[in-house]
């Protein structure tokens, strides 16, 4: 009899579409997951992905057990707890979904060295992404660092297999080790803490299952219309499938598939993802450092109290309000509004982007960190294929186009509910019988605007145009 295979799961946590596990071929396999705080340091799972976290294994425990198979569940430093369960249950391969994370990268190498120490080996297989980010290239043989002639040469080279079905059975060891139980890890609030999570509960149905079923509801309803519908934050037009996918409970494959070639809009956001990958591969500073070297001096403006004002939805600018305290509810942002509100943070507010990205990294169930670090610096004019620094989102007018009827901001901002729809992006400009019949009171019930709009764009612009000339130009530095 062959001998057994170590499944480590990671940022894959599905049975369908799993080429690791679908490597296993019949052996005898013992599934695990390890919690590696320690080898991530600052980039361990945040509050809202622990949160997700427990409920993801919950569910993979559950899929696993019904073919045979149980999860163990381990703590512990990877290059120490997986060569011993290797030895441990006399497995000479260790099979794995590779991850990209600068620290996910050291730790594989750590693994793959001590494996190798005693005669063992760790197969790492492409499960996160469509294809090897290093693998695509420029025709000088070089990183992309602009996203379009990237997509267009995924699409010219990257041929994207069919999903892999899941398993019907495992074979598993007839004496599994013990392990933890998911309780013993704590990744849910626990006491004297408030539980913070009711709105995440209502929202979201983490697992494999819930992937299927939140990716197939899209398929048929909102699909069909989401070019035209996908910047209007009050409708159910996109596809909410980002923290899925940042856990693996479904793969990028399987979303590709099921969009299928026409839908080449939401096609381009899969590609986004994988630009981001591609990024971070390359350059494994992005999630702290600004890709172009010029932003290194430039002039924040460090304040708490603003930080704070921006992160408890409390600025007097109501969509920016509604989406922070939409993420604050829900673990979740609409795309649109996250523009609008990393773009207030870093211009307007002139506070440094790592601190948005922070507060993200902590407050999304779909933190994903070459998405994050990409998109906060893309926001900030500083990353790779950056928006131009004079692009300073107008809050007011961003609300009005995205959110006319002011919906999204109803929701989420009540205290506004009754002001007429031409006055609910801007309560200022409320006569105050207007805002008495509204029941608002500016500075009182809600706050009035912490920064004035033309005044904040106007110091963002003098503070980027101060920069070197090449901030604003092509993307320098060498590639990692």
């Amino acid at each position: 009899m062959s001998s057994p295979v170590l499944l480590w799961f990671r940022n894959d946590l599905r049975l369908a579409d799993n080429p690791a596990l679908a490597a296993v071929a019949g052996r005898q396999v013992l599934p695990v997951f390890l919690l590696d705080d320690a080898s991530a340091g600052c980039w361990a799972p945040g509050g809202a992905s622990r949160w997700w976290l427990h409920h993801s294994l919950a569910a993979l425990a559950d899929a696993l057990a019904e073919r045979g198979a149980p999860l163990l569940l381990l703590r512990g430093r990877a290059e120490l707890t997986i060569p011993a369960l290797a030895d441990a249950i006399g497995a000479t391969e260790v099979l794995a979904g590779r991850r990209y994370e600068p620290w996910a990268r050291e730790t594989d190498r750590r693994v793959h060295e001590a494996l190798g120490a005693s005669g063992r080996r760790l197969r790492l297989h492409t499960s996160a992404l469509l294809h090897e980010p290093h693998r695509i290239a420029t025709g000088a043989g070089k990183p992309y660092g602009v996203f379009t002639p990237f997509s267009k040469a995924v699409l010219a080279q990257v041929e994207v297999p069919p999903p892999l079905p899941a398993p019907a059975r495992l074979a598993t060891l007839a004496t599994p080790p013990a392990g933890d139980t998911l309780s013993d890890w704590h990744l849910l609030p626990q006491p004297p803490v408030p539980d913070w999570a009711a709105g995440l509960r209502a929202t979201w149905h983490p697992g494999e299952a819930g992937a299927a079923t939140r990716l197939a509801r899209f398929c048929a309803t909102a699909l069909p219309g989401y070019a035209a519908r996908r910047d209007n934050p009050a409708e159910d037009a996109t596809s909410g499938l980002s923290p899925h996918l940042a856990f693996g409970e479904v793969s990028p494959r399987q979303v590709w598939h099921a969009a299928g070639e026409a839908a080449t809009k939401f096609r381009s956001e899969v590609l986004w993802r994988e630009f981001a990958y591609h990024l971070l591969w390359h350059r494994p500073e992005l999630p702290e450092t600004a890709l172009r070297p010029a932003y290194a001096d430039f002039p924040w403006q460090p304040d708490a109290r603003l930080l704070r004002a921006w992160q408890q939805g409390q600025t007097g600018y109501p969509l920016v309000d509604a989406g922070m305290r939409q993420l604050w509810r829900t673990g979740w942002m609409h795309n649109r509004v996250r523009m609008v509100v990393a773009s207030f943070l870093v211009k307007h507010l002139l506070q440094p982007w790592q601190d948005g990205a922070s507060w993200f990294w902590d407050t999304l169930v779909d933190a994903d960190l070459a998405n994050n670090s990409a998109s906060w610096q893309w926001v900030a004019g500083c990353g790779s294929d950056a928006a131009p620094y004079f692009r300073v989102f107008n809050p007011v007018l961003q609300g009005e186009k995205f959110d006319p009827a002011g919906r999204y901001v109803r929701r989420f901002v009540p205290e506004l509910a009754r002001l007429p729809d031409s006055l609910v992006h801007r309560p200022w400009d409320a006569a105050p019988e207007i805002l008495r019949a509204a029941g608002v009171r500016l500075g009182e019930t809600y706050p009035r605007p912490i920064i004035d709009h033309a005044l904040g764009r106007q110091r963002a612009l003098d503070a980027f145009a101060a920069l070197p000339k090449s901030a604003a130009g092509a993307l320098e530095g060498p590639a990692a």
